[in-house]
C-alpha cells in the first residue's frame, strides 16, 4: 500500500474508518500512522493481533529495508486510525 498520505481518505468516504477511541480492529486492518503531528497518515501497517494495551503490527519500511512487526499502546499519539 504505497504512499499513505491520503489513503485513509478512502476509508472515511465508504464509512469504513475508525480511530483508535471507537471498538479496536481485527487482523488484517490497515492501521494508518501519523509520525510527524500533521493529523495526515504518512505510514500503513497491517494489524496481526491485538490484546487489551496493544496493537501489533507488521509493515514495511520500518528501518531496516525488510518487513518487521512492531507494536504500540492502544490510543498511542501516532496512530492516525484503520480501516
Amino acid at each position: 500500500f504505497p504512499a499513505a498520505l491520503g489513503r485513509h481518505g478512502w476509508f472515511q468516504s465508504h464509512g469504513q474508518w475508525g480511530i483508535e477511541t471507537t471498538p479496536i480492529s481485527l487482523p488484517g486492518t490497515l492501521f494508518f500512522f501519523d509520525w510527524d503531528g500533521s493529523g495526515n497518515a504518512d505510514h500503513v501497517g497491517i494489524v496481526v493481533g491485538v490484546d487489551e494495551t496493544r496493537v501489533y503490527t507488521v509493515e514495511g519500511n520500518s528501518g531496516n529495508d525488510a518487513c518487521n512487526y512492531k507494536s504500540y499502546l492502544r490510543g498511542s499519539s501516532v496512530i492516525r486510525g484503520y480501516g
